[in-house]
């Protein structure tokens, strides 16, 4: 029997997720994607095939005030800049795309700070 790694497990789990969610131009998709050392998220219009607002650790304005904290509070600040970003474009109804990924720490931290910042999902 072939092992299941978590890799694959997550992959599985996204493509379950992704079977119910789709981004259409009135209410798009907030993906999420988080590696070891950092956050990214989009908000896509799956119709299209365009990539609206993107936000991770490793912008400029992001990543000079991350000295200090740990990843949950990067998360925040990444989820807040996304809100900021997709409300320029005139979002603000969202499908949250999890990506695989428990609803729990850096996810959750950059949900809500989301919510908090004016998106709806």
């Amino acid at each position: 029997m072939a092992r299941t790694t978590p890799r694959t497990a997550r992959y599985k789990r996204h493509q379950r997720i992704r079977a119910q969610i789709k981004g259409t131009t009135g209410k798009p998709r907030l993906c999420v994607f988080r590696s070891l050392n950092h956050i990214y998220a989009q908000v896509i219009d799956d119709t299209k095939g365009q990539t609206l607002a993107a936000a991770s650790t490793l912008d400029a304005e992001i990543k000079a005030q991350l000295n200090g904290k740990n990843k949950a509070s990067q998360a925040e600040l990444v989820g807040s800049a996304i809100a900021k970003k997709a409300l320029a474009k005139g979002v603000k109804e969202i499908a949250f795309d999890r990506g695989g990924y428990k609803y729990h720490g850096r996810v959750k931290a950059l949900a809500e700070a989301a919510r908090k910042n004016g998106l709806k999902f």
